[in-house]
């Protein structure tokens, strides 16, 4: 099975070993989860719909599109909305009093309400916007590279995002926190408050995310700054264009009150261990795809 798994693409190869990671951490606290049967039964579809993708993904253009980017993007999002029926039952102790200090100790104030004297309607429309941007700059970036065929590159962007991805839910289950929205909000004098979008995107947000005790560390900062090393990497135009993008975003992750400072100091953190670790393994992967050729 190792074997097997290690010759697929890198991208097949660390979604099928994350769903099988959570499928043993389901049930190792099968007893503690409620909705147990039905993550082992939704993370065994995704398996086996990896393994067919694998075996199918030449027959046509369709099937291509949707091993390449919509399964990738669908157990992303499916994943990490699983997350909330199995965090706080595997591991129940939150961290948040430890980065509330941290915080504290290094502002001397919390920096939720240190940005309340830059607070207006018009940034927090903005912010929250930039802060929404976090669905769509990995795929960009993809897409990007797709259409430009650079299929090479398209592969190990990928597999880093995902593999960032991945790691940064391997946080959420470690180190689990609430975020400042939930643990201080009786501290804030001021609300946040937007012209026209702040408020819908907010509710939407909440609707869609739930409470998945997914603030540390960032993975809004840990993705969107890998996303930049690729892009400066392999198509640096389109770098320029997301670098301003990816700072409003990494900005409003604590003005838009998601997430503490050191939270974003520890996503600068797992984008460094993705890109070390990921690309260590990637060019491991390709020697050994150059050995089979040659073999």
């Amino acid at each position: 099975m190792r074997r097997i798994i290690l010759k697929q693409r890198p991208a097949d190869a660390v979604t099928i070993i994350f769903l099988l990671f959570l499928s043993a951490l389901t049930l190792i606290f099968y007893q503690h989860i409620p909705k147990a049967p039905f993550l082992i039964s939704l993370y065994s579809i995704f398996f086996i719909a990896q393994i067919i993708l694998i075996r199918f993904k030449n027959n046509g253009r369709f099937m291509g599109l949707f091993y390449d980017l919509i399964f990738p993007i669908l157990c992303v999002l499916v994943i990490f909305d699983s997350l909330e029926w199995l965090v706080h039952y595997v591991n129940p102790e939150d961290i948040d009093p430890i980065l509330i200090r941290l915080d504290y100790l290094i502002f001397n104030n919390h920096p939720t309400i240190i940005l309340e004297r830059v607070m207006s309607p018009l940034l927090t429309d903005i912010l929250q916007i930039a802060y929404s941007t976090y669905y769509f700059i990995p795929i960009s970036l993809g897409v990007v590279l797709l259409l430009n065929n650079q299929r090479e590159e398209f592969n190990r962007t990928l597999f880093l995002i995902l593999f960032c991805f991945y790691l940064s839910y391997l946080g959420y289950i470690l180190m689990p926190a609430l975020g400042p929205r939930f643990t201080i909000s009786h501290l804030q004098t001021t609300e946040l408050q937007g012209l026209f979008i702040a408020e819908p995107l907010q509710k939407l947000l909440n609707k869609l995310e739930g409470i998945k005790r997914d603030a540390f560390p960032s993975g809004h900062t840990a993705v969107a700054v890998t996303v930049l090393y690729l892009a400066y990497r392999f198509k640096k135009r389109f770098f320029w264009i997301l670098l301003p993008i990816v700072s409003a975003l990494i900005f409003s992750t604590v003005y838009c009150r998601y997430h503490y400072v050191v939270d974003i100091i520890a996503g600068f953190g797992l984008t460094l261990l993705t890109i070390f670790l990921g690309e260590w393994y990637y060019e491991w992967w390709l020697k050994g795809q150059s050995g089979s050729l040659n073999n």
